[in-house]
C-alpha cells in the first residue's frame, strides 16, 4: 500500500513538470534604425539577398558558385556536423524512454553420483528513470538547440564559401585585366624604346635618353612576373574552393574576360533584418539558448533521482517447458539516489553553467555589434570607392590624351623624350588604378551582400556516406 502510494506521489510530481533551471528567453539586442551612410530605406523591404552574385551577370562565376556548394569540404565537414548534432539529439530523447533487456541462458550440471541435468533460463528487465527535475528535458533541450546551431553553421559555411568564389573569382579576372594592361603599355613603350634608339644613332637625342626609354619599358615588363605570381594564387585558391587540384580550372580560365559591372542600387534593408539573415548571428543565438539550458541539467543534478525497476525470470529444465511449466519470478519497485555530499561538485557544476551561460550571451552580443560594423564598412567603402571611380577615370581619359598628345610631338620632333617619357608612366598608373579601382567595387559589392547575410539557398548535396558499421 505504501509503495503504490509512493509512486503515486512520484507520478504527481512527475506530470506536473518539476523543470528546475531557467527558461530561455530569446534575445532582443538593441539595433539602430538606419544606416549611418545609408539612411533609411524609402519603403524598407525583406529582399532576397541570397542569388546576389547572379546580379552580376557572370554565368562561369554562377557555374562555379554551384560546383563549390557540391565539392567544398567545409560544406562536407558541416553536414558532418549536423549529422553528429541530430545524433546526439536522437540519444537525448532516448533518455526519456524505458529501456528494455532480455536475456536468455542454458546450462548443465552434474553433482556427486547423480545424472546430469539441465537448466534453461528466459528473462527481461526494465528500468526507467523518472526526469522529475527535467534533467533529461534539458538535456534534450539543449541537444536541440545544439541541432539547430548545427544547421546555422552550414549556412553560414555556405554563406562564406560563395563570398570567397566570388573574391577569388573577380581578383583573378582583375589580375588578367592588370596583365592585359601591362602588356600593351610595354609594347608601346618598347615602341617608343625603339624610337628613342633611332633618334640617338642619328644623333638626335643623347644616350642617357635612349637608355632611360630602355628601362623604363624594362620596369614596366618586371611588373608582368608579379602579377602572373598572383594570378596562380587566386587560381589555385579557386580550384581549392573547389574542392578539386589547384590547377584545376587553368584552362577554364585561361581566356580573360571583361569585368562585371555591379548593380547601380542595392534592395533597401534595414539593420534588424540582419537577425533573420545572418547566420551567424542565428548560430550564436541557438548556442546562447543551448547553454541556458544546460543550467537546468547542472541545477537538476543537485536534486534526488528517482528510478522504476522491474524484471521477470522463467527457469526449466527443458527449452520447451519455459513457456508452459516453469519457475517464475518477477520483481519490481522504486529506487532513489539522494546526493548527500559531494565535496561542493553538483554546485561548481551549476556555476561552471552560468558561467558559460554568460560567455554564450556576450559572443552573441559581439556577433551582432561585428554584424553592424561589417555593414557600415561596406555601405562607406562601396559609396566612396564608386566617387573615386569616377575621378579615377576622368584623371585617365586627361592623360591618355596627354600621353597621345606627347608620343605625336615626340616623333615630329616638337618636344622633348622627358615629356614621354612621364606622360607614359602617368598613363599607365592611372589606368592601372582604374582596374584596380573597378575591382574594388566589386569586393566591396561582394563584402557588402555576405555582411547582409546573402548566401545559398538552393539544393544541397547529399551528406557523403558513412562506412559500413561492423
Amino acid at each position: 500500500m505504501r509503495q503504490c502510494l509512493f509512486i503515486g506521489l512520484v507520478t504527481a510530481c512527475l506530470l506536473a513538470g518539476c523543470t528546475v533551471g531557467p527558461d530561455y528567453l530569446a534575445a532582443s539586442p538593441s539595433l539602430p534604425g538606419n544606416w549611418a551612410d545609408g539612411g533609411i530605406p524609402e519603403a524598407p523591404t525583406k529582399p532576397d539577398l541570397r542569388p546576389w552574385w547572379q546580379r552580376l551577370n557572370d554565368p562561369l562565376l554562377d557555374r562555379l558558385v554551384e560546383q563549390a556548394v557540391t565539392g567544398n569540404l567545409d560544406v562536407a565537414l558541416a553536414q558532418a556536423k549536423i549529422r553528429e548534432a541530430r545524433a546526439s539529439y536522437e540519444q537525448a530523447g532516448g533518455a526519456l524512454l524505458p529501456n528494455l533487456g532480455g536475456s536468455a541462458g542454458a546450462s548443465r550440471s552434474k553433482s556427486g553420483g547423480g545424472s546430469a541435468r539441465s537448466q534453461f533460463q528466459a528473462g527481461f528487465d526494465a528500468s526507467w528513470e523518472l526526469d522529475l527535475f527535467g534533467a533529461n528535458q534539458r538535456t534534450l533541450e539543449a541537444a536541440d538547440y545544439g541541432l539547430q546551431a548545427a544547421d546555422a553553421d552550414l549556412r553560414n559555411t555556405l554563406l562564406t564559401l560563395v563570398g570567397d568564389v566570388a573574391s577569388n573569382y573577380i581578383n583573378a579576372r582583375t589580375t588578367q585585366a592588370r596583365l592585359d594592361l601591362t602588356r600593351r603599355t610595354v609594347a608601346t613603350q618598347r615602341e617608343t624604346a625603339d624610337l628613342t634608339r633611332a633618334k640617338y644613332q642619328a644623333g638626335a637625342l643623347s644616350a642617357a635618353s635612349a637608355a632611360s626609354a630602355e628601362g623604363q619599358a624594362t620596369s614596366t615588363e618586371a611588373q608582368i612576373q608579379s602579377l602572373e605570381s598572383s594570378y596562380a594564387t587566386y587560381l589555385h585558391r579557386l580550384g581549392i574552393l573547389l574542392g578539386q587540384s589547384p590547377t584545376a580550372l587553368a584552362d577554364e580560365l585561361s581566356a580573360a574576360t571583361p569585368l562585371p559591372t555591379v548593380p547601380a542600387g542595392l534592395p533597401p534593408s534595414l539593420p534588424a533584418d540582419l537577425l533573420r539573415r545572418r547566420p551567424d548571428i542565428q548560430a550564436a543565438e541557438r548556442r546562447l539558448a543551448q547553454s541556458t539550458a544546460r543550467i537546468g541539467v547542472a541545477e537538476a543534478g543537485r536534486y534526488p533521482s528517482i528510478s522504476l525497476t522491474g524484471s521477470l525470470t522463467t527457469s526449466a529444465s527443458n527449452a520447451g517447458d519455459l513457456a508452459r511449466s516453469s519457475t517464475i519470478g518477477w520483481s519490481i519497485g522504486p529506487s532513489i539516489n539522494i546526493p548527500l555530499f559531494q565535496g561542493g561538485k553538483l554546485q561548481a557544476a551549476v556555476d561552471l553553467a552560468l558561467a558559460q551561460r554568460d560567455q554564450s550571451a556576450i559572443s552573441f552580443h559581439s556577433t551582432v555589434l561585428s554584424a553592424l560594423e561589417d555593414v557600415e564598412n561596406a555601405l562607406v567603402a562601396l559609396s566612396r570607392e564608386r566617387a573615386r571611380y569616377e575621378k579615377l577615370r576622368a584623371a585617365a581619359s586627361s592623360y591618355r590624351e596627354a600621353a597621345e598628345l606627347a608620343q605625336a610631338l615626340f616623333r615630329a620632333g616638337s618636344t622633348g623624350f622627358l615629356e614621354v617619357l612621364d606622360a607614359q608612366r602617368s598613363l599607365y598608373s592611372a589606368e592601372d588604378s582604374l582596374v584596380q579601382s573597378q575591382a574594388n567595387i566589386i569586393s566591396n559589392y561582394i563584402t557588402l551582400n555576405k555582411a547582409m547575410g546573402g548566401g545559398w539557398d538552393g539544393a544541397l548535396p547529399a551528406p557523403a556516406s558513412t562506412p559500413d558499421r561492423n
